[in-house]
């Protein structure tokens, strides 16, 4: 056994009560290389592997291993980094040509991802996207990274994950390695990805392995490297899952490793659903609080300064992005299998997605409070993005209010400093095309949905516009402004 540094046990707890971080994460974020223990696992335990097995771990500690990673999103164009960042070389693969065109000229298609070590890999041959999945065939292991939406009743929405499985399945071989990061419900890996890859005829714990391991990335989030966020694994099978946790001890500082796909799977959905029931809270109070003339941001700073047994959440104009307004579904949709009500995932959600009219609600009070009405009336959205100083607008909250404005009549336009225009959207195709406006004082009424930086240094008391402050970004002493 290696006389290294060990490998990283669970966080502990400090005398005053707060979180102690893993010697390994600290080091991640320091930008400090990893001791060879917690890079390469201890060798331990090798003997139990045989044949195939054996060989690919020995490939993944040696850092030889060729890495597939399917969907090159906003989780995979991440992994991929990560992956030639240890060394390893990568295929990156998506059905979208204009990605695989933006990658391979050196151009990022994510504003808050940049792509030097992606290019300097490409140059190296150490580094290629694609779009011809028959090279899947060249990879030791493959990482799967599609959407999981939800479809238009609300339900689970597999298909891209059905889909790729089934691609996977006609060029899987022998010793191959198949990790699902998308998040879905408990049961996916074993019940959905696994059956399709074994209809190839390979039999998944003896001919091929496989494993779930659940993203955790947060779009412009510079305090948190994707490698430095701790990753919980796990394995269908004991082999697997040793073989899944050193490809991902490889590329993260630390690695937790579940005892199977499903608690691995279900502790995703609880990281989001907690998120979302919390902020469900804050705006319901929100709701009551305005009725009783009382500032619920004042209220959460007030509480927030305990020490211990409180972490604030804030209200908002509704939920965004793919996880928080999404994920908790596909645990609600799995519950009824079983006959067992989730009621806060439910009401959580049904209080989450009347924000959007709240903010509808405040626009109409806006405007009457300088006699004018919604119907014709010229209104600047502030964001379209979902949270602040990126361009990720899924599930974007803006998008159903600008819905409702332009069909009550109002002239609608939006600016955001990191999307310049609105991209092809499922849900709202009628905005496909629109370009961000600027900030001007020819509007009747400005609405502020996301907390961009550049918005705290706008001049709002020389705009005379009236504002409709859903994230408290707006100067206190600026008057004509509405807070929902």
């Amino acid at each position: 056994m290696s006389t290294a540094e060990p490998p990283p046990v669970v966080d502990a707890m400090s005398p005053d009560g707060s979180k102690t971080m893993r010697r390994d994460t600290r080091r991640a974020l320091a930008g400090e290389p990893l001791p060879a223990a917690l890079a390469e696992g201890d060798g331990e335990g090798d003997a139990s592997l045989t044949g195939a097995s054996l060989a690919l771990m020995q490939k993944l500690k040696t850092r030889t291993a060729v890495i597939g990673v399917i969907g090159l999103g906003y989780v995979g164009l991440p992994a991929c980094i990560g992956i030639v960042g240890a060394g390893m070389r990568c295929f990156g693969f998506d059905i979208d040509s204009s990605k695989i065109a933006s990658l391979t000229a050196g151009r990022s298609y994510l504003r808050h991802i940049g792509l030097d070590e992606l290019t300097e890999a490409g140059r190296r041959k150490d580094f290629v996207a694609t779009d011809d999945f028959s090279r899947l065939t060249e990879c030791d292991a493959l990482l799967i990274t599609v959407p999981t939406p939800l479809d238009g009743h609300q339900q689970p929405d597999l298909s891209f994950v059905v889909q790729t499985c089934r691609t996977v399945s006609e060029h899987l071989r022998p010793g191959m390695l198949v990790v699902l990061e998308s998040t879905s419900y408990p049961g996916t890996t074993t019940e959905v990805m696994i059956p399709i890859l074994e209809g190839s005829g390979l039999k998944a714990g003896s001919d091929f392995y496989a494993g779930f391991s659940p993203e955790r990335e947060d779009p412009g989030n510079s305090e948190f490297p994707v490698g430095a966020i701790p990753k919980v694994v796990a394995g269908s099978g004991p082999v697997a899952g040793r073989l899944v946790e050193a490809l991902y001890r490889a590329t993260h500082a630390t690695v937790v490793v579940a005892s199977s796909p499903e608690v691995a799977e279900a502790s995703k959905l609880l990281e989001n659903i907690f998120r979302s029931v919390n902020i469900a809270l804050v705006n319901e109070l929100k709701l009551l609080f305005m009725k009783m003339n009382i500032d619920i941001w004042e209220v959460i700073e007030a509480a927030r300064t305990k020490p211990f047994g409180f972490m604030p959440f804030y209200p908002g104009p509704g939920l965004g992005g793919h996880c928080i307004p999404i994920d908790p579904f596909y645990l609600s949709w799995k519950a009824r299998e079983y006959g067992q009500p989730t009621r806060f995932i439910e009401l959580a959600g049904e209080i989450n997605r009347m924000m959007p009219g709240v903010v509808i609600a405040g626009a109409a009070h806006a405007l009457n409070e300088h006699s004018r009405s919604v119907r014709g009336a010229r209104i600047l959205l502030l964001g379209l993005a979902y949270k602040p100083d990126i361009d990720d607008d899924r599930e974007s909250p803006s998008y159903p209010v600008m819905r409702m404005l332009a069909e009550m009549g109002a002239d609608v336009s939006f600016n955001d400093p990191f999307v310049s225009v609105v991209p092809p959207k499922r849900e709202y195709p009628e905005f496909e095309g629109l370009c961000s406006s600027p900030v001007s004082a020819d509007y009747d009424l400005l609405i502020l949905m996301t907390a961009h930086s550049e918005y705290r240094s706008i001049e709002y008391g020389c705009l005379g516009v009236p504002i409709v402050d859903t994230r408290n970004v707006v100067p206190r002493d600026i008057p004509g402004v509405f807070r929902c």
